[in-house]
């Protein structure tokens, strides 16, 4: 399974999201740090809502989501942009 796929299953066995949007943006750091090889899945942007982060400050809601992805977080992804919604 890809990192992208995994990165989707668990956010939404966790969170239930009315919407989620998993973009890996590797290629957009071809040559960067953490990405030096430019093969991807070590970029990403998630875009979600769910009811689960209504009345969570954004700190809180950010958070939320690295605590369920931490296996991944330690490797591969190198970064992780978060637009979070509450329902």
């Amino acid at each position: 399974m890809s990192v992208r796929d995994t990165i989707e299953q668990k956010l939404t066995k966790e969170f239930a999201p009315t919407a989620i949007e998993v973009l890996d943006e590797s290629h957009l750091h071809a040559g960067h740090s953490g990405n030096p090889g430019g093969d991807g899945e070590t970029h990403f942007r998630v875009r979600m809502t769910s009811e689960q982060f209504a009345g969570k400050m954004r700190v809180a809601q950010h958070r939320m989501v690295n605590e369920v992805l931490a296996d991944e977080l330690k490797h591969p992804v190198h970064a992780l942009a978060l637009e979070l919604k509450a329902e």
